[in-house]
């Protein structure tokens, strides 16, 4: 506003008329200019809904709100699965699914159509994945291009057979740590919440194994800052993606849960710099005492900072903890919700748990830990863990954006720039390739009847390029913390706490996964 008080009052007429005609003039450019922005944003909008629409057309899916889209269909309140489930068999292969007015994508949900859009290098949806950078960085899990492909290739050492070999054992301490903490549930028997307790174990052995470091997580007492931060995290990427206004930057920034994500981001980066920076310490007092590291194994931290391309180029402070950061998330979180509902299941199928346990306690034979060689000599129950992750994958859904028209096995086509949504979930429980799907049969796992399914009906670690690096780890860990487990306690449902399961950014259940526990040898 232009200030005509003081002075300017005992100007002439004239002149106070020439400031007040200058007022009103940029007064009304401003509303102007407010006007066109406004304008320009929502015919902005209406091209981007229209290009949508005609993109969608040769998929018929449920009927959207033209604003909010199917936003207000999804409540997190443990029915939304089946709302997309219900969907899923009135839409057979595909539909489409609007996220506010102009985004919109293909939610697919049979392996014909998955095996198309897996197979190949097609990057991760820069919508979703976007929530995920200020957290996570550019690591893996949402690098594109030749970034992608070059990390993949340093990190993949990482993962070799002879690296995963001793975290067998350290994961075997970790557990046994749960399983002491849950001695206090098993003389009342009283019921009590999985999930909790399975992530300080998973984030225990994922701090021992990839980083050497013993952070005392499960002992230490009152809530463990990092996991709070995670879980805090994976709740506000699921609500900005929900809420349209907040794909806005600012808007989100400005918001209470803006100021809420970035606090939890501190807590997590906090963490994982302390991590690194204390590898780093030790590994200069080493190099400047000439002290020969004799230590009996490389961790992926070892390989993150020691890993040189063709041009001898290793990765830069960024990268590094983006990765840190990637992999202690996805090492521990995902894990802790695929071995809960591992536990739950079988708390839930008592026969099935019972040929579970009396594998596992010929194979250990007296033994209280489990070897690397232990972990192939339990087929039952590793296809009970299989049928677990199929009916819960701990990750149930996935995206791609396309650089390229796809077109699928029977002729419909989508163009350049489709976000594509791999509903996880949604295939491993499609009626039409899993007979009885919400039946626990881990029958299903039996070699020959693999065989007579597609390779991409079953796909909780993804599938073709840009799968889980981690998964083996992942299966290693999951088949060690159930053998154990089983091993000393009875897993028992508990009628009175059924779960409600929720999908964000990984499975959970809104109301907690709770069992009760009875030691086996005091079993009658």
């Amino acid at each position: 506003m232009l200030n005509v008080s003081g002075p300017r009052a005992r100007q002439t007429p004239h002149v106070m008329q020439l400031y007040a005609s200058l007022e009103s003039l940029s007064v009304n450019h401003v509303f102007a200019l407010a006007l066109l922005v406004c304008l320009a944003i929502v015919v902005k909008l209406l091209v981007m809904r229209r290009r949508g629409m005609r993109t969608m057309e040769p998929f018929p899916g449920p009927p959207a709100h033209w604003l909010i889209g199917h936003v207000k269909e999804f409540h997190q309140d443990g029915h939304d699965l089946e709302k997309v489930m219900k969907w899923s068999g009135q839409y057979p292969f595909a539909f489409p699914l609007w996220f506010g007015p102009s985004l919109s994508i293909l939610n697919i949900h049979h392996p014909s159509y998955v095996k198309t859009i897996l197979t190949t290098t097609e990057p991760k949806d820069d919508y979703a994945y976007k929530f995920f950078i200020p957290w996570l960085g550019d690591g893996l899990l949402v690098s594109t291009g030749q970034k992608w492909f070059r990390h993949r290739r340093l990190l993949t050492p990482g993962f070799h057979y002879d690296v995963l070999k001793p975290y067998v054992k350290l994961v075997s301490d970790s557990t046994k740590v749960m399983l002491d903490k849950w001695e206090v549930y098993a003389k009342p028997g009283e019921s009590f919440e999985l999930f909790k307790h399975v992530s300080l174990m998973t984030l225990d052995s994922i701090m021992k194994c990839a980083f050497s470091c013993n952070s005392n997580c499960q002992t230490d007492s009152g809530t463990n800052p990092y996991i709070q931060a995670v879980y805090d995290l994976c709740h506000l990427v699921n609500l900005r993606f929900r809420v349209f206004p907040y794909h806005s930057e600012a808007i989100f920034h400005l918001s209470p849960h803006g100021y809420k994500f970035r606090k939890a981001a501190r807590i997590a980066h906090n963490h994982t710099a302390e991590v690194i920076r204390k590898r780093k310490e030790v590994l200069k007092i080493e190099k400047e005492q000439g002290i020969v590291k004799n230590k009996r194994y490389l961790d992926f931290l070892d390989i993150l900072l020691s890993a040189r391309d063709e041009h001898q180029q290793g990765l830069s402070d960024e990268d590094i903890r983006a990765e840190v950061d990637t992999f202690m998330f996805e090492g521990h979180d995902t894990t802790a919700s695929g071995i809960s509902w591992i536990f739950y299941n079988l708390a839930c199928n008592p026969e099935h748990q019972e040929k579970c346990r009396e594998e596992i306690l010929q194979v250990l034979d007296g033994k209280d830990t489990v070897d690397w060689e232990d972990l192939n000599k339990i087929p039952y129950t590793t296809m009970c863990i299989k049928e677990s992750l199929r009916l819960c994958p701990p990750v149930p859904g996935i995206s791609r954006k396309l650089t390229k028209p796809l077109t699928f096995f029977d002729g419909r086509t989508v163009p350049e720039g489709c976000t594509i949504g791999v509903s996880i979930y949604g295939i491993h429980m499609n009626a039409s390739v899993w007979e009885n799907p919400y039946v626990f049969d881990p029958l299903r796992f039996l070699p020959e009847n693999v065989a007579k399914r597609s390779p991409h009906a079953f796909v909780p670690f993804s599938a073709g390029p840009r799968n889980c690096i981690g998964q083996n780890f992942a299966m290693n860990e999951m088949k060690v913390a159930v053998a154990l487990t089983l091993k000393k306690y009875r897993l028992i449902k508990d009628p009175q706490h059924i779960p409600k399961m929720i999908p964000q950014v990984v499975l959970r259940s809104l109301n907690g996964i709770h069992i009760k526990i009875k030691p086996v040898e005091n079993d009658s």
